[in-house]
């Protein structure tokens, strides 16, 4: 299960943007995932949730945006989104094509940094 090794650096990087950005207490991490990245979506959401124990970002939610296959048809000469990311073709004219724009996505875009608890005056 690769998505363990995933999540962990996940942490990392994290982590590091984290202190770097001055954020005290991580909230969310939100990160783009191409149907073809080859990550399975829930596998990486079980791994982080175990991850994270222990770590600064202890309590923070994975948010996952989901990046669809996005093809260039050479028939229309346009962008267009696949509807399932097999077979490769166009969906409007039906030529097939190995031109991929978007969908091999794994991107950690941004953190949501939270309040400190109350209690806190440092």
């Amino acid at each position: 299960m690769h998505e363990l090794s995933i999540a962990h650096s996940l942490v990392e990087l994290a982590v590091e943007a984290a202190e770097n950005s001055g954020i005290r207490r991580v909230q969310a991490l939100y990160m783009k995932l191409g149907v073809l990245s080859g990550v399975v979506k829930e596998a990486l959401e079980f791994s982080f949730d175990v991850v994270i124990e222990g770590t600064p970002l202890e309590g923070a939610r994975l948010v996952i945006e989901d990046v669809p296959v996005k093809i260039f048809c050479p028939n229309c000469r346009e962008a267009r989104v696949l509807p399932e990311p097999f077979p490769m073709r166009c969906p409007l004219c039906g030529t097939k094509t190995g031109q991929v724009i978007e969908g091999r996505e794994m991107e950690l875009y941004a953190l949501e940094g939270g309040e400190e608890d109350a209690g806190d005056d440092n």
